[in-house]
């Protein structure tokens, strides 16, 4: 059972991942302690946590706030991630059990229902939980942890580019050429075919750019 600090860890990161806390926030322990109902400790622990992840900053007399990330570090961060889905990709079509397959269909299912529902916010749980099982199928704990890790620090940046126009239904169509490459065991063209689904760059890092929340002067 996840004890409170980890629960407030996961509520307040769903918090900046869906837009509600933007890249520079000030994040004040008595509001949020506050907010969830608790005293300031767990609060205090929870912040840590996601400091710990890269996901807060937490700086001297100054406090904690969400971690502003500039359009370079996510190029670098995108090129990283890009990677590790490769990886996990390429290990996947070769390691997944039958099973794990079926899992996978199951969750390309659930990305088109929110496809056609022309919910970006539902598509986007749902994408994670079909990337999460690619990160398992790779059957490397070490590099699902790794993948895990930057895929959470990148969750508000990925949330906005399904906000793009045509994004979702371009994600659901290069999702299906994953799902048959790794049913067809074919390792290659599955780490290919995930990595050019992260890449961002050209009109797409464009898009990205402009969606981001303004910064005040």
């Amino acid at each position: 059972m996840k004890n409170r600090s980890a629960s407030l860890r996961e509520e307040i990161e769903e918090l900046i991942a869906t837009g509600q806390l933007q890249p520079g926030h000030h994040l004040d322990e008595t509001e949020l302690a506050e907010r969830f109902g608790v005293s300031r400790t767990p609060i205090r622990e929870a912040l840590i946590q996601l400091a710990s992840m890269g996901i807060i900053e937490m700086r001297p007399r100054r406090g904690a706030q969400v971690a502003t990330i500039s359009p370079q570090q996510l190029v670098e961060m995108f090129e990283v991630m890009a990677e590790f889905e490769a990886m996990c990709g390429r290990m996947a079509a070769r390691r997944m059990s039958k099973q794990e397959q079926a899992d996978l269909k199951t969750a390309h299912e659930a990305c088109k229902e929110a496809r056609d529902a022309e919910d970006p916010d539902e598509y986007f749980y749902k994408n994670e939980v079909f990337h999460y099982l690619i990160y398992r199928g790779s059957h490397n704990d070490f590099l699902e942890t790794q993948a895990i890790n930057l895929h959470r620090r990148l969750r508000p940046y990925r949330r906005l580019q399904l906000r793009v126009r045509d994004r979702v239904a371009n994600s659901y169509n290069e999702h299906d050429q994953v799902v048959q490459a790794i049913l067809q065991g074919e390792a290659e063209l599955t780490a290919n075919l995930l990595r050019g689904h992260i890449m961002i760059q050209g009109q797409r890092f464009a898009d990205l750019i402009a969606s981001l929340p303004r910064q005040s002067s």
